[in-house]
């Protein structure tokens, strides 16, 4: 990532200073542990005395803390707001219990995926199968928008209306080992509110398992899954 080279107007500053303290905590989020100051740099392609100057005002509305180890993690404010949105958004309570619901029918791991940004999707909640083995994706994992079921449905779906869709419109699309060669998912849309599309339901596992057999099953478990929290989201499903 190259490093930033010039100054923005005036008029910019202000938003190009949010622009950075929250490429900051994205970046800190997004590590696997805490990250040093060069690692910041590296990750943001921002300067360390940038850094500095914005992380002291991060500090001070505690959403990025330094540790003693000089190294810089996500503060207690991060935390409230994961409570805050887990406690004011209705979506967790009703796609775990549709999660929980696939599994109990036998399915593979039921996940919900969302889009995160142009590369990326989100796994937003995860419920595991009870099967031994299992396909390595956990809630908050940050996966390929280029690569896997739920993937597909993102890319097909993502900003369209279900009453803008034509009655032919795929509603299941399937991967085999994309994103990792030894797994395989089945994936579907679900809509909320205005009818906009929502996120990417998703039954993923080990490639052994999907045989015909295993998806000819799973899929209308899937699909109905999919109509039935899109509804409860106050979304319609698309016209067969």
């Amino acid at each position: 990532m190259t490093q930033e080279t010039a100054t923005p107007p005036k008029d910019a500053e202000g938003v190009a200073a949010v622009d950075r303290a929250l490429a900051i905590v994205a970046a800190v989020e997004g590590a696997a542990a805490p990250v040093s100051l060069s690692e910041l740099s590296r990750l943001t392609g921002l300067y360390k005395s940038t850094i500095l100057r914005l992380v002291a005002s991060l500090e001070k509305g505690a959403l990025v803390v330094q540790r003693p180890d000089l190294k810089y993690e996500l503060g207690p404010l991060a935390f409230r707001l994961g409570r805050a949105y887990d406690a004011s958004h209705p979506l967790r309570e009703r796609v775990l219990e549709t999660l929980d619901r696939l599994v109990g029918q036998g399915t593979e791991s039921a996940s919900f995926h969302v889009r995160y940004d142009e590369e990326q999707r989100l796994c937003l909640f995860r419920v595991d199968s009870r099967h031994s083995t299992l396909d390595n994706v956990n809630a908050g994992d940050l996966l390929p928008l280029g690569r896997g079921a739920p993937a597909k449905v993102i890319n097909y779906y993502f900003g369209r209306a279900c009453a803008s869709l034509p009655k032919d419109t795929p509603l299941v699309f399937t991967s085999f080992g994309e994103r990792n060669p030894s797994c395989a998912a089945v994936s579907c849309p679900v809509f909320g509110s205005g009818d906009q599309f929502v996120g990417a339901l998703s039954l993923s596992g080990p490639l052994e398992r999907y045989s015909e057999e295993a998806i000819a099953h799973m899929t209308p478990l899937l699909l109905a899954a999919g109509r039935a929290l899109s509804e409860r989201l106050g979304g319609r499903w698309p016209a067969a």
